[in-house]
């Protein structure tokens, strides 16, 4: 693409477009509309064929259409390269060491082309692109960051250039939730939508916010239920003035609003690690993965390089278990003063269902069974099922990671649930359209790590806000992503140096800034007088079921957090599991296809996708390699084939010698992140597969 902008001059673009099938076998997501959408108007000539290229005359604004306005990947190797284009355009040598930030002109590159001197494509060196802010993770926190960020630069009069990364195909694709959704810090984002966002919602994306009408909270038994008054439920878990919504709706929604302020969003590149400066005491970006490369660990004809992405401020809003958020809780000691970070798997299901059994705006959250089978059980979870119009009935089972019992299976527990009488005729004549699967933090205000650190910042999920006792984090994700766009704007402004908008470059003369103010601005923002309220209660859940109620409403309805004691969370999900030999294996029922269902046909409904032909993201760290049969089969009889709701994980017999061996099956992984987590001693090194791999969720 050649970008002529207002200004009359033109600047190549190094923006490649394949055929859907082409760019789904790449990895590459590409979108004639988003450029159209990012650069102003154009008019575009398309081609349909795999390997041609798509041209366009694009009119845009000079401090707008420059180089980096691209797609960071393009697909190499292609025998029909313009044979008439410059020289300049094609292979550039480029000499920066892996690190470095020497600016580099926008090129394409092809594996075929002596581009570089480099024996091994796998270690040549990448190109760069320079931002003034790159937001890893396209979820509410990150484009709540991004909108704030352009709507700060239109009112102050400023251009910072601000770039979206997400390695979900589409944004919305890996966004899993609920949702019964908190509107305030949405109409805080969006002052001049206001209560009117239920309507552009639905007109931009056909997903309707439905208002909550009944909210019900009930103790099951195996085979009854009892309800808790909401007068003696805590505030917090009121819904009045909530809706039901799908969270991948909504984020789609924002995704196009940050495009028409100038936000330059990528979907299908995966933040495979984080760069540093020269002496790793701050972060300058991330790298995104090699694309074409085999399962056998050699490039392909496909083959490119990751690019990486610079940026004067980095914000990681991946959400919970990120892997480049966790790489730099690790790497900076980020919480060295607060409690260990402490999980819940969620497990969902989507169903259409007959209007006659259809109630509009119906909520109800049970405990009690499956996962407690008494008062004094200390399994944490429970289940959440919502009626969303037109006819969706959205429900789930949430589990604690701290879970003892390795014979549990989340998944089996979700699905016996479905068939209790209180339940079952929600779904009567219903059908299943979609699963999925998702961890969330439960740790709360304790297990915040410190937000910041120099050159980025944690938000969202990422650093865990969400409010357990609540059911909620994309409200506080949404805020915590405003409050760090407008200390970072403040940060990268109040001097004299020139944004990367205007000089295209990082002016690597710049002082690297850890911008504290963003925790600070958390700290006195309603996010932490929310969790400061009920920062005791999910820990309280460690004496059993009915003290952990007991202690929640007490502190919900008297002490507001003013307790003058603290109970912190310490140790890892993974090491609160139990030895098989103190538990008696489960039985679960066998699935009807009905109302329940194996968890092979479940998973077809996540849309899960990954390229066979490339490594797998899912790899045992090179220390541990014997935790698997030694230690997790012998000793915890395997939980990882249970806790798993995609099916990765099994143990098949060695034909070399009869013994039981790992197979991972990688390519049914849905991105949950529960092995990283709940692996005996950690074992699993989770890493992002190419860009655009994994779920592609419609209406989660």
């Amino acid at each position: 693409l050649t970008a002529t902008t207002s200004a009359g001059w033109s600047q190549p673009l190094r923006r490649t477009i394949f055929s859907a099938g082409a760019r789904r076998q790449c990895g590459v997501v590409t979108n004639i509309g988003n450029i159209q959408r990012t650069s102003g108007e154009s008019a575009a000539s398309t081609s349909t064929s795999a390997g041609q290229y798509i041209s366009a005359r694009v009119t845009a604004s000079p401090s707008y259409a420059r180089y980096h306005s691209l797609a960071f990947h393009s697909i190499a190797g292609r025998a029909d390269t313009p044979a008439n284009w410059p020289s300049s355009r094609l292979g550039v040598k480029d000499t920066r060491t892996a690190n470095s930030l020497q600016h580099v002109a926008p090129t394409l590159r092809f594996f075929s082309d002596d581009g570089s001197e480099e024996d091994d494509p796998l270690t040549a060196p990448r190109e760069a692109m320079p931002f003034d802010v790159l937001i890893v993770g396209g979820g509410p926190a990150g484009l709540a960051a991004s909108i704030r960020l352009k709507q700060l630069c239109a009112e102050k009069g400023k251009d910072l250039s601000v770039c979206v990364v997400e390695k979900g195909s589409e944004i919305g694709a890996h966004i899993l939730s609920g949702n019964v959704f908190d509107p305030k810090a949405l109409r805080e984002l969006l002052p001049d939508i206001g209560d009117d966002w239920t309507t552009a919602l639905q007109d931009a994306q056909s997903s309707h916010a439905t208002p909550v009408s009944e909210d019900k909270f009930l103790v099951l038994t195996e085979d009854s239920s009892y309800s808790i008054p909401n007068f003696l439920l805590p505030s917090q878990l009121h819904n009045d003035g909530n809706y039901v919504i799908s969270l991948g709706q909504l984020c789609r929604w924002l995704g196009g609003i940050a495009e028409e302020m100038g936000v330059e969003v990528y979907p299908g590149f995966a933040a495979s690690e984080v760069v540093f400066d020269e002496d790793k005491k701050a972060v300058r970006g991330i790298a995104t993965r090699d694309v074409g490369i085999g399962k056998d660990g050699k490039p392909k004809s496909t083959f490119e390089r990751g690019v990486e992405l610079h940026a004067r401020q980095t914000l990681f809003a991946e959400g919970a278990r990120g892997s480049c958020s966790e790489a730099l809780i690790k790497h900076f000691n980020l919480r060295a003063n607060s409690s260990e970070q402490t999980y819940g798997l969620g497990i969902k299901e989507v169903w259409e269902i007959p209007d006659e059994k259809f109630k509009p705006g119906f909520v109800q959250h049970t405990l009690g069974y499956p996962l407690q089978s008494g008062l004094t059980d200390k399994t944490f979870g429970g289940t959440f099922l919502y009626h969303q119009e037109p006819n969706l009935v959205l429900a789930g089972l949430v589990i604690g990671l701290d879970y003892a019992n390795p014979y549990i299976n989340p998944y089996q527990e979700f699905q016996r649930w479905k068939a209790h009488p209180e339940i079952k005729e929600h779904f009567e004549g219903g059908t299943c359209i979609s699963y999925g699967a998702r961890v969330l933090n439960e740790g709360g205000l304790h297990s915040l790590p410190k937000l910041t650190f120099p050159g980025g910042a944690l938000l969202g999920c990422s650093a865990g806000f969400l409010n357990s006792v609540k059911i909620k984090g994309s409200h506080t994700a949404l805020k915590s992503g405003m409050v760090a766009a407008e200390a970072v704007f403040d940060a990268l402004t109040e001097g004299d140096v020139e944004p990367v908008a205007e000089t295209f470059e990082v002016n690597t003369e710049e002082e690297i800034k850890e911008v504290t103010a963003f925790e600070d601005g958390m700290k006195d923002s309603w996010v932490h007088e929310e969790l400061y309220e009920v920062r005791n209660c999910h820990e309280a859940f460690k004496w059993g079921l009915l003290p952990g109620l007991a202690y929640t409403g007490i502190a919900a309805h008297v002490m507001k957090g003013r307790e003058p004691w603290t109970l912190s969370h310490s140790g890892r999900d993974a090491d609160s599991t139990g030895e098989a030999k103190n538990y008696q294996p489960i039985s679960y029922p066998s699935p009807d296809g009905v109302l329940t269902f194996d968890l092979l046909t479940n998973l077809q409904r996540s849309g899960t996708y990954h390229d066979d032909d490339q490594p797998a993201h899912l790899r045992i760290k090179p220390d541990l390699m014997k935790v698997p049969e030694s230690i997790s089969m012998q000793i915890y009889a395997a939980p990882e084939q249970r806790f798993c709701p995609a099916g990765v994980y099994e143990y098949v017999d060695d034909e070399t010698n009869g013994d039981k061996k790992l197979v991972i099956n990688a390519q049914n992984c849905v991105h949950c992140k529960c092995c990283s987590i709940k692996m005996p001693s950690e074992y699993i090194d989770w890493t992002v597969p190419e860009g655009g791999g994994g779920p592609s969720y419609q209406v989660m």
